[in-house]
């Protein structure tokens, strides 16, 4: 793994699960790891339906989440996809960029992985933009 030399971004994820698969960190890093050949997770977070935050990749080094943002962002997922999510899922959502942006500057870009990637037009399955212009500034 690299270490990320900058962090300006934070990608929001989506696992693409249903509703009732209740999964956590360690099923998202064996499916990156043995089906993918990955060295690890390639998320920094993931917070479950509950709300709990798991930790993923050591938060220093490069995700393997957003190909054209990899070295420069912190990715989280959220279990579940967009329809789905829980108002837990929300609440930590929001805690965890509070406390990113206290690590890394109130001027850290906030998207979706639709955003950066053509291919996932559904992920996160919410307006990440409008979401965080709400809940940050509304």
């Amino acid at each position: 793994m690299i270490l990320r030399k900058e962090t300006n971004t934070i990608v929001i994820h989506c696992a693409d699960t249903p509703e009732d698969m209740d999964i956590g960190a360690e099923t998202i890093r064996k499916w990156h790891t043995e089906e993918r050949g990955w060295d690890d997770i390639g998320y920094h977070w993931v917070i479950t339906r509950s709300g709990k935050l798991e930790p993923g990749r050591d938060i220093n080094m490069q995700g393997a989440h957003a190909v054209a943002v990899n070295s420069s962002s912190i990715g989280i997922c959220l279990v579940g996809r967009g329809d789905n999510f829980t108002d837990a899922q929300f609440i930590t959502l929001h805690n965890l960029i509070n406390t990113t942006k206290d690590m890394y500057g109130d001027d850290l870009k906030i998207i979706g992985h639709c955003d950066v990637e053509p291919n996932k037009p559904n992920c996160p399955g919410f307006n990440v933009e409008q979401w965080v212009k709400d809940e940050f500034y509304g």
